[in-house]
């Protein structure tokens, strides 16, 4: 388990280095291509479904062949530890903890600062919704339920592959993930082209989804806040969310810090409704950004004690 340790280093001294040759942007790279190639708006849905079916079949098998042909070479470094550094290096790439952190802490500055408009801004940059007519509270809204619902997708889940298959499993979760955010949508163009996509998502994160929870509720209990609730509204609103997934991070951080997630949100200029998480004993602040990022590294942590502690180095 050197080389989760050593990732989880990388990220928190580097972080997420923002270059061309990064490995996400080769993986939107390829997948880009490869929608042009295989993307034709007169495709009837079942060949549409199909095109995009193997898209997907071609990115997992590039991208987890490529990784695995880095860790092969990384067994000739002269150097007992060099595989686990270069598994390491590469293994930082799936994982995002510093980026969530430096997000939220950004934004978290802007509202204690009363600069809204850049708040939104900013917001806005990880968020999918309609962020200019949002107040304070709903742009603290919108930074808590990203950083928790990316503590699964973005640290948790290509951890668990990791652990499951090394390096290379853990570059194909990001690999599909990466795929998701691209094309993964419900929408004219992608609902059948994507579909492959957004599924192959949905069965990946099934049990890292389950995981996060669980260790949110330690992670609760670690820091001071409620993790009684946190259990108790998990197993209540969880499902509420529209993901299969995503509501087992959202619902135990809105029961350990006694928030309200869900709501109204804007997306191109329509309103949508998403069910309530958690119930309004507090209401929502920036300082919630803050308490998020805190339970968010100490999942991390926490996962990765507990893997060492169960395989060792």
């Amino acid at each position: 388990m050197m080389t989760a340790i050593i990732a989880f280093l990388v990220d928190t001294i580097i972080g997420d280095p923002n270059s061309r040759w990064h490995p996400v942007v080769l993986m939107g790279k390829l997948i880009g291509a490869l929608e042009k190639w295989f993307y034709q708006k007169e495709d009837s849905d079942g060949k549409k479904f199909t095109m995009g079916a193997m898209l997907v079949l071609i990115t997992l098998l590039v991208t987890y062949e490529a990784a695995a042909a880095v860790m092969m070479l990384s067994y000739r470094i002269p150097w007992s530890y060099g595989s686990a550094v270069a598994g390491g290096i590469l293994l930082s790439f799936t994982i995002s903890p510093k980026s969530l952190a430096k997000a939220g802490k950004g934004i978290y500055t802007l509202l204690i600062l009363g600069q809204l408009e850049e708040a939104r801004k900013k917001v806005g940059w990880i968020v999918g919704r309609d962020t200019e007519n949002l107040d304070d509270a709903e742009i603290a809204r919108a930074t808590v339920e990203t950083i928790a619902e990316n503590t699964v997708d973005g640290i948790i889940a290509p951890l668990f592959f990791f652990v499951i298959g090394g390096v290379p499993l853990a570059v194909l979760y990001r690999a599909a993930n990466t795929m998701d955010s691209m094309i993964g949508y419900k929408n004219d163009k992608y609902l059948y082209f994507g579909r492959a996509a957004a599924k192959l998502d949905d069965v990946l994160n099934y049990i890292p989804a389950r995981i996060t929870g669980v260790l949110f509720i330690f992670a609760a209990c670690v820091l001071g806040f409620d993790y009684k609730n946190a259990y108790r509204v998990m197993l209540r609103d969880a499902e509420k969310h529209p993901s299969p997934n995503g509501g087992y991070a959202e619902a135990t951080v809105a029961g350990a810090l006694h928030i309200r997630l869900g709501g109204v949100n804007s997306y191109f200029g329509k309103k949508h409704f998403r069910a309530y998480m958690g119930d309004v004993i507090e209401m929502i602040a920036p300082k919630h950004i803050m308490e998020c990022i805190r339970m968010m590294y100490t999942v991390t942590v926490m996962f990765i004690l507990i893997v060492y502690a169960m395989f060792g180095l």
